[in-house]
């Protein structure tokens, strides 16, 4: 009975060489530990209770009490806002939601206080984004409270979000480093490339196909955005791309000739950065602050850059730009003070 095989069963032999079996139906999950033998009565009541607690937040809130937080997350999953959002969002927002209402979905909608919602955040000191993401989330639930009368007020009103670093962009010697460890006509050197010279995120540039690369551009729909991007192809991206290995239908691929997924391709690339001796915070969301700041150095304007990285505003190009533009004002700057000095 012990080589028994039910979805979501992990088992492995501890170090004293005894078997342990536990539940966890992805990696989104904590492993649940399930006692006694595999198949037995003991193992499958628990393993029956871990597959309920797994639940998606729909299946726990479909007979939730009226009223409660459990209810009003309900009522949301199942309106037209919800269903408009990206399925990836979708995706997000459930999981955030089953989560939250794991501690809160029997709680009185009409009682929570914003003491109350700045409790709950603050257990997340550490994880600022993750704050913020729920405050988000909070804040969508409390605007369709009132929306539906169930309160007058949004507890959640001018608390304000936890401050978050940015990822930083790649300096010129890293990008060297990188170049010198993985030569051109890599896999690796085929996939740098194209992040530092279209700007573009991960989640794009694992889908860019042959059928997208037309009259010497490259066609992209963001996928986080949905915003179409037509980027020329830099003059040293085209050797690259001329020499290197690309895929059957996506420019990269595995060795095996299969599509990347996206939390696959980001694990190859975090690993092609280490081979390249390169620091923990060189990530690959860094080459398109990368290719911000080498726009804006060679003195592309703002809008040029947002064509570029198909940003949809001026504050978020201007982040991607700043300590390109800091540095060329304080030259700047310098040059007329030593100028003014030297008469």
């Amino acid at each position: 009975m012990a080589t028994i095989k039910l979805p979501g069963v992990e088992s492995w032999r501890d170090r004293h060489g005894r078997l342990r079996h536990y539940y966890r139906p992805t990696k989104a999950h904590k492993r649940l530990a399930l006692p006694g033998e595999a198949g037995s009565a003991e193992f499958m009541a628990a393993y029956h209770a871990a597959i309920d607690a797994a639940k998606p937040a729909e299946s726990k809130i479909r007979t939730a009490k009226p009223g409660t937080m459990a209810a009003l997350a309900a009522s949301y999953l199942a309106s037209s806002d919800f269903a408009d959002l990206k399925p990836s969002t979708r995706k997000v927002r459930r999981g955030m939601l089953g989560r939250f209402l794991e501690d809160h979905g029997t709680k009185s909608v009409a009682t929570i206080e914003r003491r109350h919602v700045v409790a709950i955040l603050d257990r997340y000191a550490d994880r600022p984004a993750a704050a913020n993401n729920l405050r988000k989330m909070l804040k969508v639930l409390f605007t369709r409270a009132i929306d539906l009368g169930m309160r007058k007020d949004d507890p959640t009103h001018r608390i304000k979000g936890r401050k978050t670093g940015h990822w930083r962009s790649w300096t010129d010697e890293e990008i060297a480093a990188m170049e010198a460890r993985w030569p051109v006509g890599t896999r690796q050197r085929l996939a740098f490339a194209l992040h530092l010279f279209t700007g573009q995120r991960r989640s794009d540039v694992v889908k860019m196909t042959r059928a997208d690369v037309v009259d010497g551009k490259i066609r992209v729909v963001q996928f986080k955005t949905g915003t179409k991007v037509v980027v020329p192809i830099h003059r040293d991206l085209k050797p690259i791309l001329d020499a290197s290995p690309l895929g059957r239908m996506y420019l990269v691929e595995t060795l095996a000739g299969r599509p990347f997924s996206v939390a696959g391709y980001g694990n190859w690339l975090r690993d092609s950065h280490r081979a390249a001796d390169l620091p923990e915070d060189c990530v690959t969301h860094g080459l398109r602050k990368a290719a911000g700041r080498l726009l804006a150095e060679a003195g592309a304007s703002t809008k040029q850059i947002m064509a570029v990285l198909g940003l949809k505003s001026i504050e978020l190009a201007e982040l991607y730009t700043r300590d390109a533009e800091q540095e060329q004002l304080a030259e700047g700057g310098m040059s007329v003070w030593e100028g003014k000095a030297a008469r």
